[in-house]
């Protein structure tokens, strides 16, 4: 699924318009209903209006005229126009309630269809993440403006009918021309409203990269940076040379758009004014009457307005239907991951897990991550993988946790190859702390527990899981305890120095969350800590590494870490470079066999020995 297309070969199809329509019956029938009932009214309005002037006006000058009649059409005239002031009103009420309406609805298809996605593939996709940027956007609006779009076409064509009969009925040469010289406008419409619909597609990227900048500019994740090392006047010049190539891509169609439309602008005044000459001609001669030449003014005027209007809705929804396409695509996007059939729910475990073989690479266009790789964690077992920065460690645990599937070779789940059970079920059996962990602008205990959706009521566990990771005195002395929002991110400026308007933690103390969110699983047949203790000081990551050996006693797990001294203790530690296996075996056996571990190990413990101090490496790591 490609993000560098717009809506299909030839763009929006009667596809895309039909299923915008669809989604907005679903979600609001009877506001819909009322909406078109409301359209085709208001496309009468006017030729109701001019009708009942021409009437007026030949009653005037007949001898003698009827109060009566005058009476009558004059109050036709008046509940027409209280009819047309009152319909905008109401237009615009009715299509604020289909937004809203077809807006809930349309995010909960989008994100409905995102959560079915098994993998992480399509979320490291740039195209991927490009697209569904769009469709968040395009799913609340496009809907309601690509149906906004046909009513008003249905609006403006029930105006052109009305008013090219009653020019068939005066005069049907010139209605013949009136009908011709409205068609080059809508043409010329349309075509613009593609070129248009171009420009803002290619401009896209360009705007995106210009936010980007300029969030950058004004945000706070970036600004120490951008104030120590002064990058803001360099990335201003780039937000701003991406803002002027946008404004030159948009400039060149406002151009053609400007003469295109003084062009058909003049031929339609030619053809106003020409008729306009006939009309009079004809009224001098007796063949039309007053009123008649009134309906041939407005008749003429009429047509060319809804004709220009009906250009203009064609191009608005050409242009919303352009963007739904992503929104379409996104939901109708299949498994990122194969599911089986009937997937088996994983039991227990009870004898390990087992990797056969396992290569891995994230496309075709990538080197292999994983190189045969081929390792047993039996059950109650520590495993600790070790290794330099992209030797593949976290690749792995993306793999064991079926974020992905393995290129070649399988991951066994008790003998069971992991790719024939429930993700959900398999993922509900493993507790993690990951590297890359979350913080959430939420309250504390919603930040613990997310961990386990049946524990977030439940205040015992998330307290338990807390103290656990060393962090639930921090939380309990907050202003509201751990219903203290952990985020200075919604709320006014005025309440920023209010501390119960909400608390931003350290980075240790979140990783510290993090584990407590992780700890929560009760149970869990395999815990994964991916560098659970990076973030914190000494004394703090002894505390964090204490706590885990006993929460992990009895369990097995999984354990990275680039700090050896907290794997020295795994059951088996497995040393992988360039994607390969290169050494496995416990602690004292690596350091007896000199090989890549020792090297490692001798390295990191030299930073703390002073001079004269005896090796670890020399007496088995002891």
């Amino acid at each position: 699924m490609s993000g560098s297309e717009p809506a299909g070969a030839g763009g929006p199809t009667r596809r895309h318009a039909a299923a915008a329509l669809s989604l907005t019956a679903r979600a609001a029938p009877g506001a819909l209903a009322s909406y078109l009932a409301l359209t085709l009214v208001a496309g009468s309005l006017p030729v109701a209006a001019a009708w009942l002037t021409t009437l007026l006006l030949d009653e005037l000058v007949a001898a003698p005229a009827s109060w009566r009649s005058l009476l009558m059409l004059a109050a036709g005239l008046a509940a027409v126009g209280v009819a047309a002031s009152a319909t905008p009103h109401l237009s615009q009420y009715l299509r604020a309630e289909l937004e809203r309406k077809a807006g809930v609805l349309a995010q909960d298809r989008l994100f409905g269809a995102v959560e079915r996605f098994t993998g992480l593939a399509r979320f490291e996709d740039p195209a991927f993440l490009d697209r569904l940027r769009l469709a968040q956007g395009a799913g609340g609006t496009a809907p309601n403006q690509a149906v906004d779009g046909v009513l008003g076409g249905v609006r403006a064509a029930v105006t052109i009918l009305g008013f090219l009969g009653s020019l068939l009925l005066l005069g049907p040469l010139m209605a013949a021309l009136v009908l011709a010289s409205g068609l080059p406008v809508l043409a010329a419409e349309v075509a613009l409203s593609r070129r248009r619909a171009r420009v803002l597609w290619d401009v896209g990227p360009i705007e995106r990269r210009e936010f980007f900048y300029g969030d950058l500019l004004a945000g706070v994740a970036a600004a120490k940076e951008i104030r120590l090392f002064g990058t803001g006047p360099f990335l201003r010049r780039r937000m701003l040379a991406e803002r002027r190539s946008a404004n030159a891509a948009k400039r060149a169609v406002d151009r053609r758009e400007a003469l295109t439309q003084s062009l058909l602008g003049v031929l339609a005044a030619a053809v106003a004014g020409g008729g306009l000459v006939w009309a009079v001609a004809e009224a001098r001669a007796g063949t039309l009457t007053v009123g008649g030449l009134a309906m041939f003014v407005a008749a003429v005027g009429g047509v060319q307005g809804a004709l220009a209007t009906l250009a203009g809705e064609i191009a608005r929804s050409y242009q919303a239907l352009l963007l739904f396409d992503h929104f379409l695509a996104v939901t109708a996007a299949g498994p990122d991951l194969p599911v089986a059939p009937r997937p088996r729910p994983p039991g227990a475990l009870r004898h390990g897990i087992e990797l056969r073989d396992v290569w891995f690479r994230y496309s075709e266009a990538h080197p292999y991550v994983l190189r045969g790789v081929s390792v047993f964690v039996p059950r109650g077992s520590s495993l600790a993988l070790v290794g330099l920065n992209g030797a593949g460690k976290s690749t792995l645990v993306k793999l064991l946790c079926r974020f992905y599937d393995p290129t070649r070779g399988a991951i066994l789940w008790d003998g069971t190859d992991i790719r024939l059970l429930d993700p959900g079920e398999l993922r509900r059996r493993i507790g993690a702390v990951f590297q890359d962990y979350m913080r959430y602008d939420m309250t504390a205990a919603d930040n613990i527990g997310l961990g386990d959706l049946d524990a977030l009521g439940d205040r015992g566990r998330i307290e338990t899981a807390a103290a656990r990771a060393g962090i639930h005195e921090k939380l309990a002395a907050l202003p509201r305890g751990y219903d203290t929002l952990l985020s200075r991110m919604f709320f006014m400026e005025t309440g920023k120095d209010d501390p119960e308007t909400g608390v931003e933690l350290s980075g240790g103390q979140w990783q510290r969350l993090a584990l407590a969110r992780a700890l929560l699983r009760e149970g869990p047949d395999l815990m994964i800590l991916d560098e659970p203790s990076a973030g914190l000081d000494a004394v703090a990551e002894h505390e964090a590494h204490t706590s885990l050996r006993r929460h992990r006693e009895g369990r097995t797990s999984l354990l990275i870490s680039h700090r050896l001294g907290a794997v020295r203790e795994a059951d088996t530690i497995v040393v992988l470079a360039g994607g390969s296996v290169v050494e496995q075996g416990d602690h004292a056996a690596l350091m007896a066999a000199r090989g890549a571990y020792a090297r490692l190990f001798t390295l990191q413990a030299a930073g703390y020995r002073g001079e004269g101090e005896p090796d670890p490496a020399l007496d088995g790591g002891r």
